[in-house]
């Protein structure tokens, strides 16, 4: 896993033109892969399909849908440009190309039901879709069931010294599936800046008060802000990345920046490239 490839992210409510202008950007420079989140304020596929009008061969990742809120019909439909088959009010068909899609999902909720409705959900999105799975995966039961069905696994608010101990998790639900551990990637939230800081320390708040990733921080010991990187320069953010070499096998550049502008955005998509691109 030595020189891991490089994807870098960002959240599907910013404005159209930022995800354009970002992922054009990111393949330019070399990013691996381009992922945007979904939430009720940002539809993920319809902010993919975006990214996918001005690049070509970035693979565009969506980390992660919640199974909790869209039914895996409802995926599918979207995916394949279905408009009136999703179940979620606003949504519409896509039409993403399949070949370059990492599509994402995860329980959304927690509680008993959770590992069922994940594995449930993986295999009707695989008799539906021609697409490449990520699991979202947090605790040592999902990590295990990421290795056992899934073909990635996306890890989310963790040190690269955990990182290590989950990737053991899933590579024992490989072994025990007898299938090859899944490809290992990671959200890295990266704020270049001052104020960039700020708004990451505040969505690292906002992600300690919400119970499974509480318990997350507890596990791992470390508060939220630990497991990012804020600084002022494009060669901290590299020397600071150089702690992930050799880890995973992709690092995804989750950006915070102040305001969600073009401007912003390009930025930090400049001062995280992989140094291969420099």
């Amino acid at each position: 896993m030595a020189g891991s490839r490089r994807g870098f992210g960002i959240a599907a409510a910013v404005p159209a033109e930022v995800t354009r202008a970002a992922a054009a950007e990111a393949e330019s420079l070399g990013y691996d892969s381009f992922w945007v989140n979904d939430t009720p304020q940002g539809d993920g596929l319809a902010a993919l399909a975006e990214a996918a009008q001005v690049t070509e061969t970035i693979a565009l990742g969506v980390g992660v849908i919640a199974l909790s809120r869209r039914s895996p019909s409802s995926i599918a439909a979207q995916v394949l440009g279905q408009s009136g088959a999703a179940d979620v009010e606003g949504d519409a068909g896509t039409s993403l190309p399949l070949h370059r899609l990492l599509l994402g999902v995860g329980s959304g909720a927690g509680g008993p039901g959770a590992l069922a409705r994940v594995r449930d959900g993986v295999q009707a999105l695989r008799e539906a879709l021609d697409a490449t799975i990520y699991i979202s995966a947090l605790g040592p039961k999902m990590c295990h069931l990421a290795g056992e069905v899934a073909d990635g696994v996306l890890f989310n608010w963790l040190t690269p010294e955990y990182a290590r101990r989950s990737v053991e998790w899933v590579q024992a639900g490989a072994a025990k599936a007898g299938r090859q551990t899944p490809a290992l990637a990671a959200y890295v939230r990266v704020a270049l800046g001052d104020d960039a800081a700020r708004r990451l320390t505040e969505e690292g708040s906002r992600y300690a008060r919400i119970p499974a990733y509480a318990d997350h921080f507890r596990r791992m010991g470390v508060a939220p802000v630990d497991t990012c990187i804020a600084a002022s320069s494009a060669e901290a953010i590299q020397e600071a990345l150089a702690a992930w070499d050799g880890v995973l096998d992709e690092v995804v550049v989750r950006a915070i920046t102040p305001h969600d502008t073009v401007e912003e955005t390009l930025a930090l998509v400049r001062a995280a490239a992989p140094l291969r691109a420099r």
